[in-house]
């Protein structure tokens, strides 16, 4: 039953993926912004990628620590964002072989091709895909950081950006870092060009956060103080990429200037924090 689930899905998945553009950061898809840069107006092309809910990641409760480690390394940005580059039928064998586990045999049968086809595709895509990844991954830096050391880098984070302090979040920072904030596809690299644009911008509102966790990596639920309303209000979630105990990105998906998606819907903040088990507001 399970090998049959794989296949209709599979099999649905690489007909979506042959008829859809690639899903982009703002870092891969343009060069940084300047100095005195504006951020420009949101747009839905190219098609964002979206941050993905550590609680949506499946069978963790009942699963060896070693299993969730994996998982989590699964939908790291950094891996996410490799298999964009990734042909769809290579893209699905990397998925299917390295991350779900079905073996070389299982896979051609799913997908109707061959063994040395399949061995093939798994070759490049591998190859591929390891190039435009980091040497550690968020996992391994995670774990030996330690729970208590990862806790203060967040409360850091949160408590210079309620103060509206620049320069300890740029001492947060390595000299190469980026801060993006999709839908917009403006982004910024290097502390003189981050720091500018947080005092011209997010430092010049209020802001409330709660701590959470995206795509096996730490994160941050931003609220943006409401002056109507007296409350904050969700807003961003940050992803936090990090090197060591520094933060090598800002990766900020913007949740109140969501565009239009296909068919006419629009996606809500509070659709999207509650899928981080976080409130729409807070007093």
């Amino acid at each position: 039953m399970r090998t049959w689930l794989y296949t209709i899905a599979g099999n649905a998945a690489l007909d979506i993926t042959r008829h859809r553009s690639r899903r982009e950061l703002p870092v891969g898809f343009g060069p940084a912004a300047g100095v005195g840069t504006e951020v420009e107006a949101a747009t839905a092309d190219p098609v964002w990628l979206e941050p993905y809910p550590d609680l949506w990641l499946t069978g963790a409760a009942g699963s060896s620590p070693e299993a969730r480690y994996e998982q989590r390394e699964s939908v790291e940005l950094a891996f996410l964002t490799a298999l964009q580059r990734l042909p769809p039928r290579q893209r699905a064998v990397l998925l299917l072989r390295d991350v779900i586990g079905f073996s070389v045999a299982e896979i051609s049968s799913q997908l109707g091709t061959s063994v040395p086809a399949v061995n093939s595709a798994l070759q490049r895509a591998r190859a591929t895909a390891q190039g435009g990844m980091p040497a550690r991954s968020q996992q391994s830096i995670l774990r030996d950081l330690g729970d208590q050391r990862t806790r203060q880098i967040v409360q850091q984070y949160t408590d210079a950006m309620e103060r509206g302090d620049a320069d300890t979040l740029v001492s947060m920072l390595t000299e190469d870092a980026t801060w993006s904030m999709p839908p917009h596809p403006t982004w910024f690299q290097g502390a003189a060009s981050i720091r500018d644009w947080l005092i011209r911008d997010p430092l010049t509102v209020r802001w409330k956060h709660l701590p959470a966790r995206a795509n096996g990596q730490l994160a941050v639920g931003c609220y943006i103080f409401d002056r109507d309303k007296g409350d904050y209000t969700a807003g961003v979630i940050d992803v936090l990429t990090l090197d060591g105990d520094r933060i090598a990105a800002v990766t900020g998906f913007v949740t109140f200037d969501q565009v239009d998606l296909p068919g006419g819907r629009q996606v809500t903040a509070q659709e999207v924090f509650a899928r981080f088990g976080l409130p729409a507001r807070l007093p």
